[in-house]
């Protein structure tokens, strides 16, 4: 399979695309780009008949800022008849054997989002004719290729397959969350979602429980500050504005009512720092950059904030520049960062300072 195809948010297709074409070329795999703005997928059409699949295999999904969801794929199967869009498909995934899932999936669109019902209905007969060739394994296994079958219009569709370690769990690589009842602004799901991507679920026993820690820099109404009360945090909640009174009433929250820029910890025990501040990427990567340096938190998740123009190419220069401070000062560090669901003109970033020392404070 020659091509890789990419999930991403609608818009931002070209974003998606100048990050795909740079990290295939870091692997040696030439290739272009078919895209549509607006289309919420790019496909990555390589020159080699198999560097889809390799792609697909050494290419880490968490790595890449804008994607999604990835698999491997063959061209665009057209004009799939509607007596019969089972047949063509099964021959096409015939070199695929014993996977161990099926999803019929659409692009992230409403345009596309119109065939998600023929998608479920569709889903039994093609699972039945993939196991019935072998290609789909009778019960379900979480170690096995992936298979993928992406309808992009009536009748046209992308199949192929992911590797199970190199894949989101999520259908169509959206997790689903559900708006709290009493949550104070819809930006809690941000926080929410960066916690369940970053961080495995093995991992929250020790790295995000009950007693730590933590400090909210723009905090106004809560939504961020909720996702840690909720998980039993102490939270200096910072900014001018007013926040929650549901959250100050759990005797969890101290608000200091100060510029989240000029802000310092009165006690230096902070486990998580979280911040959502609309202001310009670079400052705010420069103000997460004093605190690492202070050594004033041990993991921090902030957003910065797209510009609307080579998005891409500024998000990976601030990267860049923050490792580089980090290291020049002799900090070890591991930096994620991901273009959420929840996100719309933001990224969100996971940094975990001095990762070797896996307890807290």
């Amino acid at each position: 399979m020659k091509n890789l195809v990419l999930y991403c948010r609608g818009g931002f297709e070209k974003d998606c695309a100048a990050e795909i074409q740079v990290r295939a070329a870091e692997l040696n795999i030439g290739g272009f780009v078919k895209t549509v703005t607006n289309q919420a997928y790019v496909v990555f059409e390589c020159f080699a008949e198999d560097d889809g699949e390799v792609l697909a295999q050494k290419l880490s999904l968490d790595s890449l800022i804008f994607a999604r969801q990835m698999f491997a794929a063959g061209p665009l199967l057209t004009d799939l008849p509607s007596d019969d869009r089972v047949s063509p498909l099964v021959e096409a995934l015939a070199n695929i054997s014993k996977a161990g899932e099926l999803r019929v999936e659409t692009p992230d669109t409403n345009e596309a989002k119109e065939l998600s019902a023929f998608c479920r209905k569709f889903t039994v007969p093609l699972r039945q004719a993939l196991k019935k060739r072998d290609i789909l394994l009778n019960k379900e296994s979480p170690n096995r290729p992936i298979i993928h079958v992406c309808f992009v219009a009536p009748g046209q569709a992308y199949a192929g397959y992911s590797f199970s370690n190199n894949s989101s769990p999520h259908f169509m690589g959206i997790p689903r969350l559900k708006f709290p009842s009493d949550g104070p602004s819809r930006s809690t799901l941000k926080l929410d979602e960066a916690f369940i991507h970053f961080l495995k679920e093995e991992d929250h026993e020790t790295r995000l429980h009950s007693g730590m820690k933590s400090v909210d820099l723009g905090a106004c109404p809560g939504g961020w500050t909720y996702q840690l009360v909720r998980r039993g945090m102490f939270v200096a909640a910072v900014d001018n504005g007013p926040m929650d009174e549901k959250l100050m009433q759990t005797g969890q929250v101290k608000h200091y009512r100060e510029d989240g820029f000029r802000f310092e910890p009165p006690r230096k025990n902070i486990y998580w720092l979280v911040c959502d501040m609309v202001e310009k990427p670079a400052r705010v990567a420069e103000l997460m950059e004093a605190w690492a340096i202070n050594g004033w938190f041990k993991e921090a998740i902030f957003n910065l904030k797209l510009p609307m123009k080579s998005r891409y190419k500024e998000v990976s220069t601030i990267l860049a520049t923050m490792s580089t401070i980090l290291t020049e000062n002799e900090i070890p560090h591991k930096l994620a960062c991901k273009h959420l669901y929840h996100d719309r003109d933001e990224v969100t970033v996971h940094l975990w300072l001095r990762p070797e020392v896996q307890c807290g404070f």
